[in-house]
């Protein structure tokens, strides 16, 4: 739906892009609601500001999760998935939230989701990719709007509005690291507004960012052997896995324009274009391991995935008026495209003489192109107020894989010989025998057989009817059709949605309606693969190349895989809004979300000395020792759930004021069915979905949450203090045994401000103020690996940071 049906919306309902914005550092303004009082559905404002202050370490979408209490910023140290991390709401994955700018959809990543707590192999929108400095502010409804919006807003959707002003800017730069010393950030923004004609703007905005690597694990036990003679061994640092944060270097720009036409029309256009390098450590290639080439690497090798995203997307439209009717067409095109390098590496089969730099392992693309129509009028009579509004959307995607370098996936000459140069036993010849371990160590790997390029049109048609039969009652309706050209079915889906003042101050809301999410290009074709490591179903962690199939392949038709379905949602929303005064505000609502058919990860199928998978695998010609998963339908569930959030703004007069806030959620996600691993796979002893997987939807999100803070502004300084409880989270394994629980905790951020000037602020701050990390009792490995599991706040502890901004 577009900016120019949101604007003209009644005024019984407060649309995403309606809300009036303000700054939470503008002495007149800072008592204004955060939360919206006076919508049908929940909506919050959060502003750029407060989006500034909150981040610290953090980019855009973690500082996200620091102000909305139904948002969770998921960890993920899982190699080269462990630059793009799931920012999730209501514990559905960020799939399941539609991101607009300026009302308009915003196109995905090309990175499939896989690790963490997030394994639905869906992408989506990568929104750090979009510049701090072009956020006027974020607008978050935090109800499903498939019916509105189409595909993807099944929990909800944030709108970026951009900065639109036709003059001043600002200038800002921020230095900190972790108590650690590790992490060091180096943020730069600014922005600048130009006026065009009389009434037109132009504002242009830039960022980059910069930030050292960290890491989160313990030394490998004492008895951990990295080298078969016992002095080097005595002697090693320990460190056998180094994945955390990964090293990024980033830049992104942009502009926000409109100026008239004629006079009853108008042009708009924005666009961003960003490069973000990021290196990511992984697991050390042991001296004593198959991985292992003591004439490139004597002392064994930290493999480095080196990922290169250039992302860009650009809008221009037209909008105006004809007769009584307001219109808006727009066009929009973006791609993300992802190219994946290493460097200290190799591939073990080709020996001494293997390349250690592979510059082209992968590279995933996705495109989309969109064209809106809406058109929407406003009636008044005797019988109320009526906004009606109709439009139609044409969306083309595309995922497109591109094959690297086939030194990285063939399989060399080298084997390891019996005896070394001095004629000595080869101690790696008598652990392993003479076969090395296969492929380039720790990439992504894709072949000529698996590349994939897959796209499809998406064709939509939709109605919005808002109805005010009196000053205190105001009924919606909304319903949207698509079709998808590919096998994804056709959907129509409905909305319908209440407010009624009961008093001046006090009013109740609702809402019901039908959602879809179509299976993502991604779930339906990507195909690759590693050579890393995997957990088994005993827990132990083993070397394995792991192949990951379309659901269509010959591979996995024959584990029982089937065509993806379309998720199917119901969503429900009761609430309360109450304004006791002025300067207070508090929202009470409630949610109920089902969804049925949802897509995830199979687990690891491979053979477990049962021979029923390595039968499988010989008949389609794959090597017998491969672990192989794809994506599947395996899950109906029902998500429950209450938001609470409450502002109040106190005046203490000489003292300045007070901005009081608190927020909460309690959600809780169950699985209602799921389905059954194929006959097959009788007797392997292998599940097609197991504990792990239901574990992630169940128990791996706080079940709680819990942000207060208060922003307090005397004369010339601005203290803002932030205090966050993370509920309790579990690790949930396939074998019981393995089952792990992290207590709850909470987090304080702190960030005070000192106008030095009219136009100069300096700041000092923390996140994570007291250094509070997460439990260490995750799923022992002697090898230290992720002593905190997956934690729903940063596992990094304390990070101080200081700031300066000029504002003109």
């Amino acid at each position: 739906m577009s900016e120019a049906h949101a604007q003209t919306q009644s005024e019984g309902e407060t649309r995403l892009d309606t809300v009036t914005s303000y700054s939470t550092s503008s002495p007149e303004t800072r008592e204004r609601q955060r939360t919206v009082t006076d919508s049908p559905t929940p909506i919050d404002i959060i502003t750029s500001d407060q989006i500034l202050k909150a981040g610290g370490r953090a980019e855009l979408s973690e500082a996200l999760s620091k102000l909305l209490p139904s948002f969770n910023f998921d960890s993920n140290y899982a190699g080269y998935n462990s630059v793009q991390r799931s920012l999730s709401n209501r514990s559905l994955g960020p799939a399941y939230t539609l991101v607009l700018v300026n009302g308009k959809r915003r196109h995905m990543s090309a990175i499939p989701a896989r690790g963490g707590v997030n394994n639905s192999g869906a992408n989506y929108v990568d929104i750090d990719m979009i510049p701090v400095s072009a956020v006027e502010r974020i607008e978050v409804l935090r109800d499903g709007a498939a019916a509105q919006y189409g595909s993807d807003a099944v929990a909800g959707v944030i709108n970026i509005i951009l900065k639109s002003s036709s003059q001043g800017g600002h200038v800002g730069a921020s230095y900190g690291m972790l108590y650690s010393r590790e992490g060091e950030t180096l943020k730069f923004e600014g922005d600048h507004g130009f006026e065009l004609g009389d009434d037109g703007f132009l504002h242009l905005f830039f960022d980059a960012r910069k930030r050292a690597d960290a890491d989160f694990n313990d030394k490998a036990a004492k008895d951990y052997r990295a080298f078969f003679d016992d002095a080097q061994n005595a002697n090693w640092n320990r460190k056998a896995v180094r994945n955390g944060d990964p090293r990024i270097r980033a830049w992104n720009l942009g502009y926000n324009t409109e100026f008239a036409l004629t006079n009853n029309t108008r042009v708009y256009s924005n666009a961003t274009y960003g490069i973000r390098k990021s290196q990511v450590n992984n697991w050390m290639r042991l001296a004593n391991g198959n991985a292992s080439i003591p004439e490139l690497f004597p002392g064994g090798y930290v493999p480095l995935n080196n990922l290169r995203d250039t992302d860009y997307q650009f809008l221009v439209g037209v909008k105006g008026q004809l007769s009584q009717w307001n219109w808006d067409f727009s066009n929009t095109y973006g791609r993300n495209k992802v190219q994946h390098s290493s460097h200290r590496t190799l591939n073990p089969t080709y020996g001494p003489e293997s390349p250690t730099t592979f510059d082209h392992l992968a590279t995933l693309k996705f495109d989309q192109a969109a064209n809106n129509l809406d058109i929407t009028r406003a009636f008044a009579g005797a019988f109320g107020k009526l906004q009606a509004s109709v439009g139609a959307e044409h969306r083309w995607e595309r995922f497109k894989t591109i094959a690297g370098n086939d030194k990285a996936y063939t399989i060399g000459p080298y084997k390891y010989p019996e005896l070394l140069a001095d004629g000595s036993p080869n101690p790696l010849y008598l652990a392993y025998g003479p076969q090395t371990a296969v492929g380039a160590q720790a990439v992504l790997v894709i072949t000529p057989e698996d590349e994939v390029k897959l796209s499809r049109n998406v064709w939509s048609g939709y109605f919005d009817l808002g109805f005010d039969p009196t000053d205190k009652f105001y009924l919606g309706l909304a319903g949207r059709f698509e079709h998808y050209s590919d096998d994804t079915d056709s959907t129509f889906n409905v909305k319908l949605s209440s407010r009624y003042e009961l008093t001046d101050t006090f009013s109740i809301r609702g809402s019901a309606g039908t959602g879809f999410r179509a299976p993502s290009l991604t779930q339906q074709g990507y195909t690759m693969a590693d050579n890393r490591v995997a957990m088994d179903n005993d827990g132990n962690i083993v070397p394995a190349r792991t192949r990951l199939v379309a659901p269509s392949a010959r591979l996995a038709q024959a584990m029982g895989a089937k065509k993806l379905d379309s998720e199917d949602a119901v969503n429900y929303g009761l609430g309360f809004t109450w304004r006791p005064a002025p300067r207070t505000s508090v929202t009470l609502d409630a949610y109920l979300i089902y969804i049925k058919d949802r897509i995830i990860l199979t687990e690891n199928i491979y053979e477990t000395g049962s021979g029923v998978v390595s039968n499988i695998l010989e008949s389609v010609g794959e090597d017998p020792t491969t672990w192989t998963n794809f994506y599947t339908n395996a899950f109906d569930t029902k998500t429950r759930g209450l938001d609470l959030v409450a502002d109040h703004f106190t005046d203490f007069g000489a003292f300045g004021g007070v901005r009081w806030s608190a927020a909460f959620n309690w959600n809780k996600t169950t699985i209602e069915d799921s389905v059954d691993s194929p006959g097959v796979l009788a007797g392997s002893g292998i599940n097609l979905i197991g504990r792990a997987r239901k574990g992630e939807l169940t128990d791996a999100s706080p079940k709680t949450k819990w942000i207060l803070g208060a922003n307090w502004a005397i004369r010339d300084v601005v203290i803002d203090l932030r205090h966050t409880r993370y509920g309790k989270v579990k690790t949930i394994a396939n074998n019981p045994s393995g089952d792990r629980s992290f207590s709850a905790k909470w987090i304080t951020d702190l960030d005070v401000s000192y106008n030095a000037t009219d136009n100069v602020v300096l700041s000092l701050g923390a996140n994570n103020l007291f250094n509070v990390h997460p439990d260490k009792h995750a799923i022992y490995n002697s090898n230290g690996l992720s002593r905190y599991g997956y934690p729903p706040f940063h596992p990094g502890g304390g990070f101080w940071y200081a700031k300066v901004a000029y504002d003109y």
